[in-house]
């Protein structure tokens, strides 16, 4: 089953057409990536998903649930309890721990998650997994960008979504924390049940999935097994967009 599926999404800004006839497809628990130029509609794309944009028609099937039918109260909740958002620039709260950060979108879904000791369980099995294990009571600011990008990536897989949404998710961590995050993502594949799209420019990033989409003309103009090869995304890349 498909944990997410987007058909003939379309949307527009102005009279410029960004997503044309787009369609997508991601079984439970797969990792894949979507590539393109700047400004090609990839983040765009990610927004449409998760509920935070609308998109002009089309269907996006999450859960098997429509968002693209949902008003805004309906995509909130339905993102609290189905979608996990990992943002570029990590939109951490600077006056909370890591705890309480990674416990965020549990505890808007019910005040009860702070004493479940389910969640308890999920939360520290998720710090040693993601190496961040004794940092729980830091704060943002006393954190590496690498590790903050790791508290942001525990948030939203705590509730175990069926889509986790990474939107560049390197994109402002140096060379070392960018191949750690890389390599991070990778492992998740392998345990987590969540499915997980990455939109990157990044080969590196996008040959830790097992499938890469590249969008262009506002839809999908190509997609291949990325066999874990960064130069063979590379090469895949610019044979598209040449």
């Amino acid at each position: 089953m498909d944990a997410l599926k987007a058909s003939g999404v379309c949307r527009k800004y102005g009279k410029q057409e960004v997503l044309k006839d787009f369609s997508l497809a991601i079984e439970e628990g797969g990792f894949e990536a979507l590539m393109g130029p700047s400004g090609s509609g990839k983040s765009t794309f990610l927004h449409l998903a998760a509920g935070l944009l609308a998109a002009d028609s089309g269907d996006i099937l999450i859960g098997g649930k429509d968002v693209v039918k949902m008003g805004d109260t309906e995509a909130t909740k339905f993102r609290r309890r189905h979608v996990g958002v990992v943002f570029q620039s990590f939109n951490l709260l600077n006056e909370k721990t890591v705890r309480e950060n990674v416990y965020l979108p549990v505890v808007l879904k019910s005040s009860k998650a702070v004493r479940d000791p389910e969640v308890a369980s999920r939360f520290a099995t998720l710090m040693k997994r993601l190496g961040l294990e004794g940092k729980e009571d830091r704060k943002p600011e006393e954190l590496s960008g690498g590790e903050q990008q790791r508290v942001a990536i525990a948030r939203a897989l705590l509730a175990e979504p069926d889509v986790v949404l990474a939107d560049e998710p390197t994109g402002n961590l140096d060379a070392k924390a960018s191949k750690a995050i890389c390599s991070l993502l990778g492992e998740l594949d392998k345990t987590e049940r969540s499915a997980i799209l990455v939109v990157t420019h990044d080969p590196q990033v996008a040959a830790a999935a097992r499938k890469v989409h590249f969008l262009k003309d506002g839809r999908i103009a190509a997609s291949y097994d990325t066999e874990g090869d960064a130069e063979r995304v590379s090469k895949l890349y610019l044979e598209t967009y040449r």
